[in-house]
């Protein structure tokens, strides 16, 4: 073990973290559960995370990472705004079914970090995580449909997150993949009437301009 590159070391850590907040929960999570289960020793640990909070941030964009990658990769240039809205989401909701514990870990974690004290931040950055990847996706899906937001992107992105967010968590509780499917569908039609062709002037900037 103390030859892996201190990259793959960290991603190791991390997965094994994932593993025993899936048993355990994350009060579990203890820097020494963590390295007994990935087969490390203390020494091993520090020298791939300055502490168990940096470790956990890393677990963190770990997962929203995985989440967002499997949005981006479903979008298609050239097709209308809905289209690639619904694609993304589907390939979210995709993530989410074939690997629930991944967003298990996740809501576990934002709980406890809540409740927390100290660990308030962790929970912010969740959420600041999350948004940069829902603009980034608005903008990837509207320059592939050659539109833009009639709002402002931040406003869309916040309601993407809502989204995903209601839809996963109730898919963990139920299980109804048909159900969520129908959800994510409303959600893609409201969404997309949002959107206004890539020459028209953002609803919001048309209002502030007509007051002056």
């Amino acid at each position: 073990m103390n030859r892996i590159p201190a990259d793959q070391r960290r991603a190791l850590l991390v997965q094994a973290a994932l593993r025993v907040i899936a048993k355990q929960g994350v009060s579990g999570a203890t820097t020494r559960a963590i390295v007994a289960e990935a087969g490390m020793s203390l020494a091993s640990f520090h020298y791939a995370f300055r502490s168990h909070d940096e470790m956990m941030r890393e677990l963190v964009a770990y997962v929203v990472d995985a989440e967002s990658m499997a949005s981006f990769a479903a979008l298609r240039p050239g097709t209308d705004v809905r289209t690639s809205l619904r694609a993304g989401l589907g390939a979210f909701l995709d993530y989410v079914m074939a690997d629930p514990f991944h967003e298990q870990v996740l809501q576990e974690l934002m709980l406890y970090a809540l409740r927390t004290p100290g660990l308030e931040n962790l929970a912010r950055e969740q959420h600041e995580r999350y948004r940069a990847a829902a603009t980034e996706l608005l903008t990837e899906g509207a320059a592939a449909a050659g539109v833009t937001w009639s709002v402002p992107i931040d406003d869309v992105a916040r309601a993407l997150i809502m989204t995903t967010g209601g839809v996963s968590q109730a898919w963990l509780a139920d299980r109804d993949a048909a159900a969520a499917a129908r959800v994510l569908d409303l959600a893609a039609t409201s969404l997309a009437a949002l959107a206004q062709p890539a020459d028209a002037q953002p609803n919001h900037i048309a209002t502030q301009e007509s007051a002056r």
